[in-house]
């Protein structure tokens, strides 16, 4: 389907710079497919989809269309459950609203990865929503930590604000931290918790920063003993439901 949002582009529009056709573990409880959309206003230290960042197509890489996208729901239906919109960072995209309705129209669940950079577009689409993944990509009351690893100095409030819109909106979602001891300390995991327990996020994740294929060498390797045990189980104590994700 290529409808048009109500006050913005087509679906059709919509910038994909990659799909996955299949995956068990993006949308909680749904086979799904992958939609990563191009760009992103932040440049995280750990970031594995760096050619995603730029809003234009690398023109010495391959890239998707809404038309792949499209032709893979229409052979898969009974077969998936949802599809996904990752990034980059989806929110950025102006034909996000518009792609997400057409995908639930065609019968399918939507799920959102979102770094919360965009809370208005957020906002337009969670009434569409099944579940969201929000990265907390640093200490939610540490504005210079959020400028440390993200890069830009205005991350935290945008942040914030997402979070807001998501515990009003009772749409199920994930918190989740990706953390390597060179930005993040244990400490600092303990203040992130606690932040979020105080407004009483229910899911949250841990996952420990790995060093990807082609990714310039910034991090060394983490010990598999890191976090320490006791930070873990105090992590794993205050939330319904703590995942602690090493792969």
């Amino acid at each position: 389907m290529n409808g048009h949002d109500r006050n913005g582009p087509a679906a059709s529009e919509l910038k994909l710079a990659g799909l996955t056709p299949f995956t068990t573990i993006d949308f909680p409880g749904r086979l799904s497919a992958v939609a990563f959309v191009q760009g992103c206003p932040w440049r995280c230290l750990y970031c594995q989809n760096s050619w995603m960042q730029q809003r234009s197509f690398d023109p010495g890489l391959e890239h998707s269309s809404w038309e792949e996208l499209e032709s893979l729901l229409k052979r898969r239906h009974g077969l998936l459950d949802g599809v996904v919109f990752s990034g980059g960072e989806p929110c950025l995209d102006p034909a996000l609203p518009a792609a997400v309705r057409a995908v639930k129209e065609m019968g399918y669940e939507v799920g959102l990865h979102t770094g919360g950079s965009y809370p208005p577009r957020l906002a337009e689409v969670l009434p569409d929503l099944s579940w969201v993944g929000l990265d907390v990509k640093a200490v939610p009351a540490d504005g210079a930590h959020w400028a440390k690893v993200t890069g830009v100095e205005s991350a935290q409030d945008k942040w914030t604000e997402s979070l807001g819109l998501l515990l009003a909106s009772g749409v199920p979602f994930e918190c989740r931290t990706t953390a390597h001891p060179d930005y993040f300390s244990e400490a600092q995991l303990l203040e992130t918790a606690a932040f979020l327990r105080a407004r009483n996020v229910k899911d949250y994740a841990l996952q420990i920063c790995r060093k990807p294929p082609g990714l310039i060498a910034r991090f060394g390797a983490v010990d598999p003993a890191w976090p320490s045990e006791p930070v873990l189980e105090k992590l794993r104590s205050g939330f319904e439901r703590f995942t602690l994700r090493r792969d």
